[in-house]
C-alpha cells in the first residue's frame, strides 16, 4: 500500500488556504482572518504548530467569519471547478484503488474531488459542518494515529509527502519520497 499526502503533493498549493481565498469574493469578512491564516500556515511549515491553538483558530474562523454550513459546503463545487487544474495529474496516476490519501485538509473539501483521486481511502481532518467546528485535526502525529486506527499494522510501501511535519508517517514507511514541484525524490535512509 502506498500513502500520499494531499497538499503540495497531489495538489499544487494548500487547498484549505485556496478555499478561504476563493470564498472572499462572496464574503469579505474572510479578509480579516487572512493574517491569522497565513501566520498559522507559516507555523505549520516551520513544524512548530500547536494543535490546540490551530483547532481554536479554525473554529473561530468557521463560527465568526462564515455565515454557516451552507456557505461552507456551497463553495466546494465552485472551488473545484476553478482549482481542479491544480491537481498534479502525474502524481495522481501513481495512485491505485487500495492506496491511501492522508491530509490535514477538511473532509468536506477533499470529498468534493474524491472521484478524481483513484481511491476511496481518504483520511482527512473531520469537520462537523452543523456545529462549524473541528472534530479531528489530522496533522503531524495525528496522521499516523489515524492511519493506524484505520489500517492497523498494515505496512506502508511508499509514502509521498512535501513536509517533514509528516515524520510520524515517514517512520511507518519502507520508502519515503519528498515531492517538490510535483517531482518525487527518494529520501535516503
Amino acid at each position: 500500500m502506498n500513502v500520499f499526502d494531499f497538499d503540495n503533493t497531489l495538489y499544487r498549493g494548500e487547498s484549505s488556504v485556496d478555499l478561504a481565498l476563493y470564498m472572499i469574493k462572496n464574503n469579505k469578512k474572510i479578509i480579516l482572518y487572512l493574517p491569522k491564516i497565513f501566520y498559522n500556515l507559516l507555523k505549520y511549515k516551520l513544524c512548530i504548530v500547536d494543535k490546540c491553538k490551530t483547532v481554536a483558530a479554525i473554529n473561530d474562523f468557521m463560527k465568526n467569519a462564515l455565515s454557516g454550513r451552507e456557505e461552507l459546503l456551497g463553495a466546494v463545487e465552485g472551488f473545484w471547478a476553478e482549482h481542479r487544474k491544480k491537481l498534479n495529474r502525474h502524481m495522481l496516476k501513481r495512485i491505485r484503488s487500495g492506496d491511501v490519501i492522508i491530509t490535514a485538509g477538511p473532509d468536506f473539501l477533499i470529498k468534493g474531488i474524491a472521484n478524481e483521486l483513484h481511491t476511496r481511502n481518504l483520511l482527512c481532518s473531520i469537520i462537523d459542518t452543523d456545529k462549524m467546528e473541528v472534530r479531528y485535526l489530522n496533522i503531524g502525529s495525528n496522521k499516523a494515529k489515524y492511519y493506524k486506527k484505520k489500517f492497523g499494522d498494515q505496512k506502508i510501501d511508499c509514502f509521498y509527502t512535501d513536509s517533514y511535519n509528516d515524520r510520524a508517517l515517514m517512520e511507518l514507511a519502507e520508502k519515503v519520497y519528498i515531492v517538490r514541484n510535483g517531482v518525487p525524490k527518494l529520501l535516503p535512509r
